[in-house]
C-alpha cells in the first residue's frame, strides 16, 4: 500500500500539491479579509438598530446533548491492511463522531479509540450496487462492466459504507435485516450533524464571511450556485475547496499509469486521492487557524471606527446603492421578466410537498409518543413508569430510528428539470437543511412540553395526571403549528433565493461587472474596508427578485396550501411567562419520578472526566456470543430510547410486580434449573370438567368450583367449572402435573375430538367392506348360472370408470345385460336368503 502511494506521490508531486494548496489559500485569505470587515459592519448596524423576525412561540433548548452519548454497539469492519474483517465496538459521542475500539471492554476503561472517523462529507450507502455506481466513475476513461464485482467481499448481505468523493472509505457491514436498518439510520444522522456542524450561527461575524469568501471565490473560478461539498468544518470545506480543481488534474495524470486489473487500479487510486487529501487538509488547517487570528487580532480597532462613523457610513452605502442600482436594476428586472418568474411557482411547490410532508410527520410522531405517556397514565403505570418515558420523550429528536420516517419524507425532494436552467447540482443542500430544521422544530417542541408539564405539576399536584398531559400537550401542538408554518416560510425564501440569485448573477456578470470598478471613487478612503462594490451589486440583484419571491410564498400562505399560516396571523401569546422557563435547566424526570436511573441506561464513564453519560440508543453487544452473532444485539432496558419489543416486556414486568403486589398468583416460567423443575413437579392437579347441577351448589372439603363457559369446536357452548384438587399419592413424574387448566382442557376436547374420528373413520370401512363381500358375492353367484347353461363366459373385464384408486370395484356396478336391478345378495348361490340394504343400515347403525 505504501509502495504504491509513494510511487506516484514522489516528492515532486507532493511539493506541487503543497504550492496549488498555498496559492488557493492566498487568493481565498484575500477575499476572507474583505469580506470579514463587511460582515463586521452588517453585524455592528444590526445590533445598533435592531429588529429580528417574528419570535419563535416554541422554547429552544441551548444544549440538549449536555451529558450524552448517542449510540453504542458492535459490527464488523473491513481492513485495508490484511483486508480482513474483524469484529469492532463501535461508540457514537454527542460530536457524532464514530470511534471504533478494539473491544467493549477497551471502550468501558477509557482507552482511545483506534479510529476516529469525522463523517463530514461523507455519504452513507447501504448497499454494494450504490457504492459501485459510484467507485465505476472514479477513474477516467473506464467504464465498468454492468455487475462488475468491487475489489472487496462482504462477509454478509448487509454492508453499510462510507463514502468520500476525496477521503478514505469505511467499509462495515453487520448480521441482519433489522440491525442494518437501523445502523443506516444512525450512520445518516451523523452525516447529517456532521454536515451542519461547522458553521454556527451564533458567530455573526466568521460564520456570514467565510460562505460569503467561498462563494465569490467559486464565482470567480466561474462555478455559480449551490455546493454539496459545503459541509463540515472550515478547514475541511477549504480542502474541498482546493480538491475541487486539484483531484481531476492528478487523476488524469495518475490514472492512466496504474496497472493490475480494475479493481485493483480503483483501490490503489482511492488509497492515494485519500493521501492527497490528508496532505491538503493539514495544510489548510493550520493557514486558516493563521488567518482567523490575523483578522480577530483587527477586531478590536474596526468595531470601535464602524461605532463612531455608522451614520456617515450608512450615507455613504446609500448613495453609491443608488447609483448601482440605476446600472443594474433595468438589466435584472428583464433578466428576472423571461427567465426567471414563469419558474417561481414550479420550483416552490416542489420545495413545499415533501418539506411539509416531513414537518407533518414531526407532528404525528411527537403526537404519537404524548398519546402513549397519556395511555400509560389511564392505566395506572405509575410515576416511575412515566418518568422512564419521559426520559425517552426528551431526547425524541436525536434517535435516528424514530425520526428517520420524518427525514424519508424530506428525501423525495426533487428539482429534476430546474438544475440545468439553474445550475443546480444537487438537491441535497436543500435536503440536509430541512432535514436540520425539522429536529430542532421536534427537540423545540419535546423541550416546551417539558417544561410545561413540570411547571403543571409543581403547581397542581400528581392529580389528575391524564387531564394534565393533555392541556399541555394542546398547547405544544398549537405552537408547533404556528412554528413550522414561521420555519418552512423562511426555509422556501431561502431555497429560492439560493436557486434564483447564483443564475441571475451568472447572466448579468458579464455585462454589469466591468462597469462596477468607477463605483469605488465614490467611496471615502477610510470606509473603503466596510463597503465593496461587489457586494452592493449582489444586494441589489437579490432585492430586484425579493419581492416576487415574498409574493409566490405569500400567495401559498393565504391559500393555505400544506398548513401555512399568513402573516397577517399572530399568534396570540397566552404564556407571558413560558420564554422564562427557558432560562431554567432541563428537568431530570428519573430523579424526579424513578427515584434512580434504570439500569443500563448509561454508558461508560468519559476517559478523564470520570462523568457518566446516558445513551439515546443502545445497540450493544451480548457477553458470551459467538463472534459471528457479535454484531449490534439489542438488550431491553438499555436504550434510552426503546424499541416497542422492550416497551411491551417493560410492561409485563409491571404487571408481574402488581400482581405480587396483590396477592395473584404469577405466571409459570421458564425452569433455570434441576431444583426449579423438581419444585414444578407438585402434587396440585388442575383440570376443568363439566358442571353438574349438584356441583353447582355444593363445594366439599378439599375442592374448589369456578364456574365458566367454553365454546367446543362445533360451536355448542358448555358449561365448565374449574375444580382443583388435592391429591398426594400421584407419581411425581407425571408431566401432566406442569399443565396448565386450559392445556388440560385443550387436551381434553382433542382426546373427545380424536375418539369421535375414530369411530366415524371405523363406519367408514365397516361399510366398504360390506360392499366389496356383496359385489363379490353376485359375481360367483353368475359363474355356477353360466355353466348350468352349457354356455362358457370369459372372465369379466374390469371398467375403470367403476374402480376407485385402491383397485376395488366401484358400488355403481351395472347389472345384467337385462338393465333391471337385481337384489343384493351375501350368499353362495340364489338360493340364500336376500339381505335388504335397509336391514344392513341399521345393524351398523
Amino acid at each position: 500500500m505504501g509502495d504504491v502511494v509513494s510511487s506516484h506521490l514522489d516528492e515532486g508531486r507532493r511539493e506541487m500539491i503543497t504550492a496549488r494548496t498555498r496559492d488557493v489559500m492566498k487568493q481565498f485569505g484575500d477575499v476572507y479579509e474583505q469580506q470579514y470587515a463587511v460582515a463586521l459592519f452588517n453585524s455592528v448596524r444590526y445590533e445598533i438598530e435592531g429588529g429580528g423576525g417574528t419570535q419563535s412561540q416554541l422554547l429552544h433548548r441551548k444544549d440538549p446533548l449536555a451529558g450524552r452519548s448517542i449510540f453504542s454497539g458492535s459490527l464488523f469492519q473491513y481492513l485495508e491492511e490484511n483486508r480482513k474483517w474483524r469484529n469492532r465496538f463501535v461508540s457514537v459521542p454527542n460530536s457524532y463522531n464514530i470511534d471504533l475500539y478494539e473491544s467493549k471492554t477497551a471502550h468501558e476503561r477509557g482507552l482511545h479509540p483506534k479510529v476516529t472517523i469525522n463523517c463530514a462529507g461523507y455519504k452513507a450507502l447501504g448497499s454494494m450496487e450504490e457504492y459501485m455506481e459510484l467507485i465505476n466513475n472514479s477513474l477516467p476513461g473506464i467504464k465498468a462492466k454492468v455487475g462488475n464485482h468491487p475489489f472487496i467481499k462482504c462477509a454478509t448481505q448487509f454492508p453499510l459504507i462510507l463514502w468520500h468523493p476525496y477521503a478514505r472509505h469505511h467499509y462495515f457491514c453487520v448480521m441482519t435485516e433489522k440491525e442494518h436498518k437501523k445502523w443506516h439510520a444512525v450512520l445518516q444522522d451523523c452525516v447529517r450533524h456532521s454536515n451542519n456542524a461547522g458553521l454556527s450561527e451564533d458567530c455573526t461575524v466568521q460564520t456570514p464571511a467565510f460562505t460569503d469568501s467561498v462563494r465569490l471565490h467559486r464565482q470567480a473560478k466561474g462555478h455559480y450556485g449551490t455546493w454539496d461539498m459545503m459541509c463540515g468544518e472550515p478547514p475541511q470545506i477549504l480542502a474541498n475547496l482546493v480538491m475541487e480543481t486539484l483531484h481531476p488534474e492528478l487523476r488524469n495524470v495518475i490514472g492512466p499509469r496504474l496497472k493490475g486489473k480494475l479493481q485493483q487500479r480503483q483501490r490503489n487510486w482511492m488509497l492515494i486521492s485519500d493521501a492527497v487529501y490528508k496532505q491538503v487538509l493539514s495544510q489548510t488547517t493550520g493557514q486558516y487557524e493563521a488567518l482567523v487570528e490575523a483578522c480577530e487580532a483587527q477586531k478590536a480597532p474596526l468595531d470601535a471606527r464602524l461605532r463612531t462613523d455608522m451614520d456617515q457610513i450608512i450615507t455613504s452605502k446609500e448613495h453609491v446603492n443608488s447609483k448601482i442600482r440605476a446600472l443594474v436594476l433595468p438589466k435584472a428586472e428583464q433578466l428576472l421578466r423571461t427567465s426567471v418568474q414563469p419558474y417561481i411557482s414550479s420550483i416552490l411547490e416542489a420545495l413545499m410537498e415533501p418539506t411539509s410532508r416531513g414537518f407533518s410527520e414531526v407532528r404525528d410522531v411527537f403526537f404519537r409518543e404524548l398519546v402513549e405517556i397519556s395511555k400509560n397514565s389511564i392505566n395506572g403505570g405509575g410515576k416511575e413508569k412515566l418518568g422512564e418515558q419521559m426520559e425517552r420523550l426528551s431526547m425524541l429528536a436525536f434517535h435516528p430510528v424514530k425520526m428517520q420516517s420524518c427525514y424519508e419524507k424530506v428525501e423525495e425532494l426533487n428539482l429534476e428539470g430546474l438544475q440545468q436552467r439553474f445550475d443546480v447540482s444537487n438537491p441535497s443542500v436543500f435536503i440536509s437543511r430541512a432535514q436540520i430544521l425539522m429536529r430542532e422544530q421536534m427537540d423545540n417542541a419535546v423541550y416546551t412540553f417539558e417544561q410545561l408539564l413540570n411547571q403543571s405539576l409543581e403547581a397542581q399536584g400528581e392529580e389528575n395526571m391524564v387531564k394534565t398531559i393533555q392541556r399541555c400537550q394542546d398547547r405544544v401542538l398549537k405552537k408547533y403549528d404556528y412554528d413550522s408554518s414561521t420555519v418552512r416560510k423562511k426555509f422556501f425564501r431561502e431555497a429560492l433565493l439560493q436557486i434564483i440569485i447564483p443564475y441571475m448573477l451568472q447572466q448579468l456578470s458579464p455585462s454589469c461587472s466591468p462597469e462596477l470598478p468607477r463605483f469605488k471613487e465614490l467611496i471615502f478612503e477610510d470606509f473603503s474596508r466596510f463597503l465593496l462594490v461587489e457586494n452592493m451589486f449582489e444586494e441589489v440583484v437579490l432585492q430586484s427578485v425579493t419581492k416576487d419571491i415574498m409574493m409566490a410564498v405569500k400567495e401559498a400562505a393565504v391559500q393555505r396550501r400544506h398548513n401555512l399560516y399568513r402573516d397577517s396571523i399572530i399568534l396570540t401569546n397566552s404564556d407571558p411567562n413560558l420564554h422564562l422557563l427557558g432560562e431554567t435547566p432541563g428537568v431530570d424526570w428519573a430523579a424526579k419520578f424513578g427515584g434512580e436511573e434504570p439500569d443500563g441506561s448509561v454508558e461508560a464513564e468519559d476517559r478523564g472526566s470520570g462523568r457518566r453519560r446516558k445513551q439515546v440508543v443502545s445497540m450493544i453487544q451480548l457477553d458470551g456470543v459467538p463472534l459471528p452473532y457479535e454484531s449490534c444485539l439489542e438488550v431491553p432496558g438499555v436504550e434510552l430510547i426503546p424499541e416497542e419489543d422492550a416497551e411491551a416486556c417493560k410492561e409485563e414486568d409491571q404487571e408481574d410486580e402488581e400482581e405480587e403486589e396483590l396477592g395473584l398468583p404469577a405466571e409459570p416460567k421458564s425452569p433455570d434449573s434441576v431444583n426449579e423443575i423438581r419444585d414444578l413437579i407438585n402434587p396440585v392437579v388442575e383440570v376443568v370438567l363439566p358442571v353438574t347441577e349438584e356441583e353447582k351448589s355444593d363445594v366439599t372439603n378439599g375442592t374448589e368450583h369456578a364456574s365458566g363457559t367454553i365454546v367446543m369446536e362445533d360451536g355448542v357452548q358448555e358449561e365448565v367449572t374449574h375444580v382443583t384438587t388435592v391429591v398426594d399419592d400421584r407419581p411425581r413424574t407425571s408431566p401432566r402435573d406442569k399443565m396448565s387448566p386450559q392445556m388440560i382442557l385443550k387436551q381434553l376436547v382433542g382426546n373427545k375430538k380424536q375418539e369421535a374420528d375414530k369411530e366415524e373413520a371405523a363406519i367408514k370401512n365397516a361399510i366398504e367392506e360390506i360392499e366389496i363381500a356383496v359385489r363379490e358375492d353376485e359375481r360367483v353367484a353368475e359363474e355356477p348360472a353360466a355353466e348350468s347353461d352349457g354356455e362358457s363366459s370369459p372372465p369379466p373385464v374390469p371398467d375403470s370408470r367403476s374402480r376407485d384408486d385402491s383397485g376395488f370395484q366401484s358400488p355403481t356396478n351395472e347389472g345384467p345385460d337385462d338393465g333391471e336391478p337385481q337384489p343384493i345378495t351375501n350368499g353362495l348361490n340364489r338360493d340364500d336368503k336376500v339381505v335388504d340394504p335397509a336391514e344392513v343400515e341399521v345393524i351398523l347403525a
